[in-house]
């Protein structure tokens, strides 16, 4: 979806509520105006009606009117201002004035009290003053109840009405018309940090991964350069794993190729079939070891922290997982004259990858059986969520420990052995993305015990089936 331009979108959002404001403002302004228009007019309203009440009384049982010039030349003045009056008396009948006013709805309050209300008089909406009016005949002693009736039009009140209302607004319109040029200037300078790091981005070569300054930004920039410098160095740290597996690639595959090369070019000169298997079996072997060492490349440049590779961990059996690889490896073993075995104490049930895993224990039985030597025992052992291997062979000495893991460390036992060095960094990676811990102990007697602690599944489920071979050596090299 196209976002357009940041600067117009603020724009948009502080000018849509501003305007809904404004319309809000202009009823409430219409409202406020119509009411001090009918205050206005209403004191009018009310100082006609009493110049009225005192042209009223009562003689000799009869309503005598005489009204004021006074009481209606006021509204002469309102330009389109139209005034209806009428006195009635208690039945109703008119008196004097305009027939058919409309009387106050409701009770009424108090005498001598003037009561507005709008009205609607000949299809013309009117605004109405009405006041009771007791009269008393002195000389007939009695007493008689008038109404005093008084309508005018309300244009002069709607026309003061709109006159506010429209100065109002053109006020309003020239505020928020400034407003909005100075929140335009101000999102426009406020933005020129932003616009000063992007131009800075555009500035840099295709090889320049340096980390953004952020002293001279906005504190609500700096999140944004955190996360593009942390974004930066995972990529930089991509780009060197990269490399460092090509540079390892080289460095390891030289060996191999140079011996395939010689072995390939000896055969060739060869006329003796046995002297030619001879070279045949040296080249196959520097091929499997080049397979392999590719191999081991590949998985620990996947597996490395900044590769992106993210596994799938499901619930499993770690002993039955580790039981099959112990069989699968059982065969090597015994070429290699050493007695392999499983151990497995109850069912132990794990979070994790089956093809990681199986390359996990797969290196430490393949460096147990390489190192140990002729005649050792190893042992696959699981015990809950501990997995261990363990030999009787010479062991790594102390000092060597904690370097085994690294990459293409060959200590002083192994140096006259095959292999790459990769094994145990591809154990501590696979470990690592399973949150397990890898640490080495010392066997009794001699030899060495690695051993990878998993944590307990996220989800707990019923105890699987348990290895019918367990406890025990569940595979064996004899």
């Amino acid at each position: 979806m196209k976002t357009g331009s940041l600067r117009l979108q603020i724009t948009l959002w502080l000018l849509i509520p501003l305007l809904g404001l404004l319309a809000f403002d202009a009823w409430l302004t219409d409202r406020r105006a119509m009411s001090a228009a009918h205050q206005a007019f209403d004191r009018t309203l009310a100082a006609s009606l009493k110049s009225m009440r005192e042209g009223i009384s009562l003689r000799d049982g009869r309503v005598e009117v005489e009204i004021p010039n006074l009481a209606l030349e006021v509204f002469d003045a309102e330009d389109g201002s139209r005034v209806y009056y009428q006195i009635r008396d208690e039945r109703g009948t008119t008196i004097t004035g305009y027939e058919g006013l409309p009387m106050p709805e409701g009770p009424v309050n108090s005498l001598y009290r003037t009561q507005f209300y709008d009205a609607e008089y000949l299809g013309v909406p009117v605004r109405m003053a009405a006041m009771p009016l007791p009269l008393h005949d002195v000389r007939s002693a009695r007493t008689q109840m008038v109404w005093v009736l008084l309508a005018e039009s309300t244009e002069p009140r709607e026309q003061l009405a709109s006159d506010i209302l429209v100065g109002s607004l053109l006020q309003e319109l020239m505020l928020i018309s400034l407003a909005l040029g100075i929140v335009w200037l101000g999102v426009r300078r406020g933005l020129l940090p932003l616009q000063r790091l992007s131009d800075a981005m555009s500035a840099r070569g295709p090889d320049d991964l340096e980390p953004l300054e952020d002293t001279a930004l906005p504190v609500e920039m700096k999140p944004l350069v955190a996360a593009v410098n942390q974004y930066v160095a995972r990529l930089h740290r991509m780009i060197e794993g990269r490399k460092r597996f090509f540079a390892d690639a080289a460095h390891q595959l030289k060996t191999p190729l140079a011996i395939i090369q010689a072995e390939s070019e000896l055969a060739l000169r060869e006329k003796d079939l046995p002297s030619v298997r001879a070279h045949v079996e040296r080249l196959h072997g520097s091929v499997q070891q080049a397979a392999k060492e590719v191999a081991q490349l590949l998985s620990l440049s996947r597996l490395e922290p900044d590769s992106g590779y993210a596994p799938t961990l499901r619930h499993l059996r770690l002993d039955t997982l580790a039981q099959n690889v112990a069989l699968e490896w059982a065969p090597l073993a015994r070429r290699a004259g050493v007695d392999l075995g499983f151990e497995g104490r109850g069912p132990a049930d794990i979070d994790g990858q089956t093809e990681l895993l199986q390359e996990l224990l797969g290196n430490l039985i393949d460096n147990a059986i390489r190192y140990a030597g002729a005649g050792a025992m190893v042992t696959v052992r699981v015990d809950g969520q501990r997995l261990a291997v363990e030999d009787n062979g010479p062991g790594v000495p102390a000092f060597e420990r904690e370097s085994i893991f690294k990459r293409f460390y060959r200590g002083e036992s192994s140096a006259s052995r095959d292999g790459s060095g990769l094994g145990l960094s591809i154990v501590r990676e696979i470990a690592r993305i399973h949150g397990a811990a890898v640490a080495l102990e010392s066997t009794p007697g001699g030899g060495l015990t690695v051993v990878v602690t998993f944590p307990a599944p996220a989800l707990a489920s019923g105890p699987g089936p348990a290895s019918t071979d367990s406890p025990g050596r569940a595979a064996e090299s004899r």
